[in-house]
Formats: structure tokens, sequence, C-alpha cells
């Protein structure tokens, strides 16, 4: 990652945000913030809120490089990744395979278990499956989501027996790949990257019944322990657990690994997030704030790291 000491060598910043997933009132809170940010350390940066015509309006604003704030599909999933590649604008986070990966719940999970890295047992679900007999093979409580959402959009958790179907029928509103995965229930906790290094891991303890969009945005009874509480040997392998995760999938810049612990205390691969929140909840510039790095100097940290191809 090249060092940038002078706030006009970034040129003219189009930080792009909004879009049309079902992520976008959350992508704006993120982009404000990240636009205000870089106006702060005084980068000539622009708001852009993505609608349909917005490779027009990048050509139109003859932008040097471009923040992506833009959560979801259409922003998240290598779509906005490969049309920037064509254009050769800079951008920042991981490329279009990597954020098409990382987008993807279903796939990532088997390219992760392809390099032997621990992950969540979990079935593709449709219209025809044996719903009963999922719920016996995973067992009870269970997860059922959307493959293709972020932000616990379209999740729920599955209690009781023979209530997975109407679960089903609630996510396949988002996305038409839809999973049923295993509940671990020793805890939640994330890792943050940025560059090559991973920042102090966070334990997410919600009040709610799990880590869902409410929880995420907009609740303030949701914990977030940063130390995290682990012992350090733990939290260092989690770290490189992150670290080896987002690498596999091809990811780069900066993100964010998400975790379930067991009782055990054995770490499993939830997710990974190409573009993560960068809201007043998030969970990014928290993990930078216990590294003693600051929002704005996250923001710009990241904005180094823009890159294309």
């Amino acid at each position: 990652m090249a060092e940038v000491r002078d706030a006009k060598s970034f040129g003219r910043v189009a930080v792009l945000m909004g879009g049309w997933s079902a992520e976008r009132e959350v992508s704006l809170k993120s982009g404000a913030a990240v636009l205000a940010a870089l106006q702060r350390r005084g980068v000539d940066a622009h708001g852009v809120d993505a609608g349909h015509d917005v490779l027009a309006v990048l050509a139109r604003g003859e932008f040097d490089r471009v923040f992506i704030a833009w959560h979801g599909r259409g922003g998240e999933n290598g779509e906005v990744q490969g049309a920037l590649d064509l254009m050769q604008l800079p951008y920042t986070g991981s490329g279009v395979l990597a954020s098409a990966l990382g987008m993807d719940k279903w796939r990532s999970k088997l390219v992760w278990q392809a390099a032997g890295l621990p992950v969540p047992d979990c079935e593709l679900l449709d219209a025809q499956s044996d719903f009963a007999a999922i719920e016996r093979r995973l067992g009870l409580p269970l997860f059922i989501k959307p493959a293709n959402e972020g932000s616990s959009i379209g999740v729920s958790k599955v209690r009781e027996a023979g209530t997975s179907q109407a679960a089903y029928a609630a996510a396949a509103q988002y996305d038409r790949m839809v999973l049923a995965e295993k509940f671990i229930g020793g805890g939640e906790y994330t890792v943050a990257i940025l560059g090559d290094t991973a920042l102090p891991a966070v334990r997410i303890v919600p009040t709610t019944e799990f880590y869902d969009y409410e929880a995420k945005y907009f609740r303030d009874d949701t914990r977030y322990l940063c130390p995290c509480g682990l012992a350090p040997q733990q939290e260092q392998r989690m770290q490189q657990l992150a670290l080896h995760a987002f690498a596999v999938l091809g990811c780069t810049g900066w993100g964010r690994v998400d975790f379930l612990l067991d009782e055990a205390g054995e770490p499993f691969v939830l997710e990974a997030n190409t573009v993560p929140g960068m809201t007043d909840h998030s969970l990014v510039p928290m993990a930078a704030r216990a590294a003693g790095i600051d929002f704005d100097e996250l923001v710009w940290r990241i904005l180094e790291g823009a890159t294309h191809g």
C-alpha cells in the first residue's frame, strides 16, 4: 500500500454509496460518514448516490479514485468493480472475483472447505427441500438465510420443528439461493482487516434473539467487547484464520471476516464482508479505534489502498 501524505495526491474522489440493494439505507449512512471524514482531511471528495446511470455519472465527474461504500448487490458483488476496471478507475477494496465470492455465502463456504478452513455445516435449500429432514440433520435451532444478502436481511433463527419452510419462504423473497446453517452457540466475533493486518477481534453480544438488522444498526443495547475477552492465543488464532480466509477468496485492501465459536472455543469462519459498514455502529471503525486508528485515519488508509485490475 503506497503511503499518501498530501490530500491532493488522491485527486478527485467519488464516494460511491446508496444503490438499489436491500442495504441502501445503511450504505447511505456509511457513505456520508466516509465522505465527511475525507473532506475533514482535505480530500477533494464527492458523494455519488449510485443509480443505474452510475457509470455515466462517474465518467462525467472525471474522478481519479473511487471509495466504494455501496453495500449489497451492485456495489459489493463484483459488478461495479468490473465496470471500474474497464474504466481504469482505481477503487477501494477487493476486485471482481473476490467481491463476488465474498457476497455469495454458499460458494465462499465451498471455497473455504476446499482450503481446509472450518465452516458451519450448511445445506442449500429450494422449495422442494425436505425441511423436516434438514432440521433433523442440522439440529435445532438453525439459521436460514439468503445466500447473497448482507446486514442479516432475510435471516431467521428457526427454533421450533416444522417452521423451516416458512423461514425459507421469507429468505427466498430476497434471493433465489437460500441456506440452512447449523447453529453454533459459543459466541459471535469479527476480525477486521486493513491491508495485510488483522485488527483486534470484537465480540458481539446482542440482546435480541441474534445479531439482526435492528441490532446491527439501530439498537443501543447491543454490546461490543474489544478487547474481546479471549485468551491472547485464541485471539491470535482467529486473526490468522481471518487473514487466511480473506486471502483464499482473493480479497484485498480492507474488509471483515465474521466467526462463530462453539462451546469448546473452536472458531468457525462464517462469512467475509468486502465492503463493511462504516456507520457509527459499525465494527471496522471499532476495531481500528482499539488499534489506535481513529475514523478519519482509517478512511484515509483505506483510500490509500485503492487500486484496479
